[in-house]
């Protein structure tokens, strides 16, 4: 079993990306289900939020990627 300071940067990123996208679907859901009439309204609001989350996972998620490829270059 490994341990979360095992995993790379980008890993991290990744994951930090789907938890936001989870915690997105899931209040979604939620209102949805809690307001019927606003349905549509609702999910169309929620895939915006979701958009955003990717979006503002995508600069992170590259200088993971930088970071990790420097760090493997610099070990080989």
């Amino acid at each position: 079993m490994s341990s979360f300071r095992s995993l790379s940067g980008t890993t991290i990123e990744i994951l930090h990306i789907v938890a936001g996208l989870v915690a997105a679907v899931a209040m979604t859901w939620a209102a949805a289900w809690s307001y019927p009439l606003g349905w549509d309204v609702i999910w169309w609001c929620g895939a915006a939020a979701m958009v955003a989350t990717v979006a503002m996972g995508l600069r992170p998620l590259r200088r993971a990627q930088r970071q990790d490829r420097l760090a493997r270059e610099k070990t080989a």
